[in-house]
């Protein structure tokens, strides 16, 4: 009896100290993923042509992003220039430099910065960059002849209640839209018919493409493709996937918790098409899929890997790819839909975002192309004909592919969530002249002289 008791209590106190080293990981943050998908912060959802209520599960355009709320965006300012993301364990330099700078001198300029008094700062890759993009932002109404001013209601795709921003500098020539920021990650392949190429975010009009910095006809040093730059330090492992075959036609990807199918959708189809398909899915015993977000589908990207240099879509070859013939008649892969609307152009609602695992075509001089690089986040109409479109040409093909998601932290809602007026994004309209220097408008005092000192550094 003795012996009996002696053993229930040994049980007794294994189970305690479990239950005490379990919940000690749980505060101390040991089972957080590397790899955190922050939520596109979209809250709003549309149709083909705007904004609509919340549809009901087997309703029309049922299943997009603003349904499927995530880790919401949480940032903390460190009063000393710094900005802490409270999900990714990512620190960012909080001023914007008016001076940009190419990669090698940012390089260069990131060893001189003591922001905060830390030294240990570095040119983002495109994935710690593409953390921070937010699809509350708009583009703006604009037409090809107001490209040079900011339109009224335009809402940088940034939280500027944390992150300084500046548009493209107009009175030097540059468009509103020329507010590329940079990242260290290059094309493995050309763009623009043989230039070297860099991944760059522009947080002006909510896109990611490749931007040739380098052509081999020699436009020399001074004409180097420069963009503004944003420092970062820690978490080292952001952004590296760490994938798992299922053996039942998933893919698990246990950096960020997310699980994919293998193989994607087969064929090409509509926005409203995607997002019916991904809520009737059912594959390997479940059936809560989803049309990933923005940022989901992102996080995918191999960007080692290109039609022209590895022969394969910008996505590890654990996954299964569709194969097609683009606009130039080469062997190619698809773009692949998101459940992102994109509010760039006149009508709000009218376009969603895709990632291009294959070559991002445009038409440029009767040529068509690779004008932004496998791994470019640009947008499609949600209906309409296959043509090209903007500077670039880019090629819209309306039906775009589909690979589903699982899993994270995304949970359904079927209402608005709650919103703080005067706070990012609802703060845009009566400032949105602030943040750009070359307006008609009285800029506040930081468009002129900028909230902390230019970042130390070599001149150039």
């Amino acid at each position: 009896m003795l012996k009996k008791a002696k053993g229930t209590k040994m049980k007794f106190a294994i189970t305690i100290v479990c239950w005490v080293t379990f919940a000690i990981s749980i505060l101390s943050g040991a089972d957080k993923p590397d790899y955190v998908i922050v939520d596109t912060g979209q809250n709003q959802c549309y149709n083909n042509s705007g904004k609509i209520s919340f549809p009901k599960p087997g309703q029309s355009f049922f299943g997009q992003d603003a349904e499927y709320l995530g880790i919401q965006p949480s940032y903390k300012d460190n009063h000393d220039g710094t900005i802490t993301d409270i999900n990714t364990g990512l620190m960012w330099t909080k001023v914007v430099d008016s001076q940009k700078q190419s990669l090698k001198e940012a390089t260069i300029t990131a060893q001189t910065v003591r922001t905060g008094g830390y030294s240990d700062w570095r040119v983002p890759n495109i994935k710690e960059l593409y953390s921070l993009i937010d699809f509350r932002g708009k583009t703006g109404k604009q037409s090809p002849h107001s490209m040079y001013r900011v339109p009224y209601d335009a809402i940088p795709y940034i939280n500027t209640d944390y992150f300084d921003f500046k548009y493209g500098d107009t009175e030097s020539g540059e468009r509103f839209i020329d507010a590329q920021w940079l990242s260290s990650t290059k094309y493995v392949s050309t763009t623009m018919n043989g230039a070297e190429t860099l991944f760059g975010v522009n947080f002006a009009d909510g896109r990611i493409k490749g931007y040739g910095y380098k052509h081999p006809n020699g436009r020399g040093p001074g004409k180097e493709k420069k963009f503004y730059v944003r420092y970062v330090r820690g978490n080292n492992k952001y952004g590296i996937n760490n994938f798992q075959d299922n053996q039942n036609g998933t893919i698990t990807d246990l950096a960020t918790g997310l699980t994919w199918m293998k193989s994607d959708s087969g064929r090409a189809m509509s926005w409203q098409v995607a997002l019916n398909y991904a809520e009737k899915l059912k594959l390997a015993g479940h059936s809560d899929w989803r049309l990933p977000n923005a940022k989901e589908l992102q996080s995918i990207v191999d960007y080692t890997r290109s039609p022209d240099t590895t022969r394969s879509p910008s996505i590890n070859p654990i996954f299964k790819t569709s194969s097609i013939k683009n606009e130039a008649g080469q062997i190619d892969y698809p773009y692949f839909w998101t459940s992102t609307t994109h509010k760039d152009g006149r009508t709000d609602g009218s376009q969603a975002v895709y990632i291009a695992f294959g070559r991002a075509l445009g038409k440029m001089h009767g040529n068509i192309i690779d004008v932004h690089g496998a791994g470019a986040q640009r947008s499609d109409p949600k209906t309409g004909r296959k043509t090209f479109r903007g500077p670039q040409g880019d090629a819209l093909r309306i039906n775009n592919y589909v690979r589903c998601v699982r899993g994270g932290k995304a949970n359904l809602i079927l209402h608005p969530p709650v919103t703080i007026l005067g706070k990012y994004p609802y703060n845009q309209k009566r400032s949105v002249n602030n943040f750009d220097s070359n307006s008609n408008q009285p800029p506040i005092r930081h468009d002129k002289h900028g909230p902390h000192p230019p970042f130390p550094g070599p001149p150039f």
